[in-house]
């Protein structure tokens, strides 16, 4: 399967909000399941439970600027309506911040997409931004 890059310039993207399902991988194999509370082009924004957050992020403090943590994520985006497609992403955690006892927030930024899972991602976000312009 060939991979694409990201875009690197993708930093200040709108978000939209979501409340889906996040398989995280770790570079050890360890795998584990977030909800995503928003997603914009270039990344995701995870609510996670302390407990998970020792498995992701075992220092459990903020990963310094360009020492972030590699991860993989998998998720299901409906592009086709009723009809979800699989989207497989690299990324790091580059954000995390307690926001509850037990609720932690992980900041991902995408850095490759396995296929055509960028075009997926652009599209979700995208109809999710227009169907928000005509609810207002």
């Amino acid at each position: 399967m060939k991979s694409v890059a990201i875009k690197s310039n993708l930093r200040n993207q709108q978000r939209v909000d979501v409340n889906i399902d996040i398989s995280v991988e770790t570079q050890d194999g360890t795998q584990l399941t977030c909800k995503a509370t928003n997603m914009s082009r270039s990344g995701l924004m995870l609510s996670c439970s302390q407990e998970l957050i020792k498995k992701l992020v075992p220092t459990q403090q903020p990963p310094a600027a360009g020492h972030w943590i590699p991860i993989k994520t998998s998720f299901s985006v409906p592009v086709i309506a009723n009809q979800p497609v699989s989207i497989v992403a690299n990324g790091n955690i580059v954000h995390m911040r307690r926001v509850a006892r037990d609720e932690f927030q992980l900041g991902i930024n995408f850095a490759e997409f396995e296929g055509n899972g960028f075009d997926y991602v652009d599209r979700h976000v995208a109809k999710l931004l227009a169907d928000a312009k005509t609810i207002t």
